[in-house]
């Protein structure tokens, strides 16, 4: 088992790790994000508060079975103007979200922690904002047969490193974030910690 461990099922954030040259494993988290989140939604707390629960509770479920790993977690949270959203569940859904999100401005809140033990070390929170341009109907239904069922695992129902970035006209902030996991701060953290060089 390696040192550094992803709490994640993310083959997205995997490969970000992978292409770092970060020698770790995955192994993904038995956690209900509904109930994790159910509290949160509630009380009425924000999409970051609830991205950065959900990161931390998948960091927690793996870091009690690896008590000397550097555990990651990681969750993404979509906010539309305070509209909180997750991964569409059916095409249609996902063409309900796209139809939506056309034409405005979304903020991705991506939440990542690093735990150790039963000791939280480090949390970030990156909210890039993403501008989608005007689309139709037809555009949208061509977008979602070019990517199938890939639409499902995203919130937003697009992967910006694909044909989804063809939606967009505008993008600010992290592009690591906008993938599900704002490396450049996880690997200053790791080169903290002394796992890594």
């Amino acid at each position: 088992m390696a040192a550094i461990i992803l709490a994640s099922q993310s083959p997205t954030r995997a490969a970000l790790l992978k292409a770092a040259a970060i020698d770790f494993d995955v192994i993904p988290p038995d956690v209900n994000e509904r109930m994790v989140e159910a509290p949160f939604v509630a009380a009425g707390k924000s999409s970051t508060d609830i991205a950065l629960a959900l990161a931390e509770a998948k960091a927690r479920a793996i870091a009690d079975r690896y008590p000397d790993a550097w555990i990651i977690g990681a969750d993404q949270v979509l906010d539309l103007e305070g509209d909180r959203w997750s991964k569409p569940e059916s095409l249609e859904a996902a063409r309900k979200q796209l139809g939506r999100l056309a034409g405005r401005t979304h903020t991705l809140r991506t939440a990542v922690f690093g735990v150790r033990g039963k000791n939280v070390r480090w949390h970030h929170c990156a909210s890039p904002a993403l501008t989608m341009r005007a689309l139709s109907g037809h555009e949208i239904d061509a977008y979602l047969a070019t990517v199938g069922e890939a639409a499902l695992g995203s919130v937003g129902a697009y992967q910006i490193e694909g044909p989804g970035i063809q939606l967009f006209e505008r993008i600010e902030g992290d592009y690591f974030a906008i993938l599900g996991l704002p490396l450049l701060p996880v690997l200053n953290w790791l080169r903290a910690e002394g796992a890594i060089g």
